[in-house]
This record gives C-alpha cells, sequence and structure tokens, in this order.
C-alpha cells in the first residue's frame, strides 16, 4: 500500500488590523487636541470681555440710587 499522507495548512494573513488602528488613534488624538483647544483656547472658553471698562463685577449701566431732593427754604 501506499501512503498518502496530505497536510492541510491554513494561513491566516490579517495585516490589516495594525493599521486600522493606528489610523483610527491618529484621528482621535486630532479630535481630541481640537476639542482642547476649542474649550481651553477657541471661541468656546467662556471668556467675556467688558467694552465699558467697569471692572470689580459692577454693572455699570445701572444707575446709582440717590436720595430724593430736598425742597428750597422759602
Amino acid at each position: 500500500m501506499t501512503n498518502e499522507h496530505h497536510d492541510t495548512v491554513v494561513v491566516d494573513d490579517d495585516r490589516g488590523g495594525s493599521g486600522m488602528g493606528a489610523v483610527l488613534g491618529i484621528i482621535a488624538i486630532i479630535v481630541l487636541l481640537a476639542a482642547v483647544w476649542y474649550f481651553a483656547l477657541g471661541p468656546g472658553s467662556g471668556t467675556t470681555s467688558n467694552p465699558s471698562g467697569g471692572g470689580g463685577g459692577a454693572n455699570p449701566t445701572t444707575p446709582a440710587v440717590s436720595a430724593p431732593a430736598e425742597p428750597a427754604p422759602s
């Protein structure tokens, strides 16, 4: 009898996984940096300017309350 021995070799050639993970990681870092810039330095930082120069938290548009004028002596 002849010995017919057949081996089955399965080759798993999956090289795309690590490259895709690197691309997703780079995109995630770019999005994170953009969010930090927007909230810390950009238009979403929440700082407001006071064009009238009031300072100290006072509202310069509110008139001061004064006592009523006394009538002139006659």
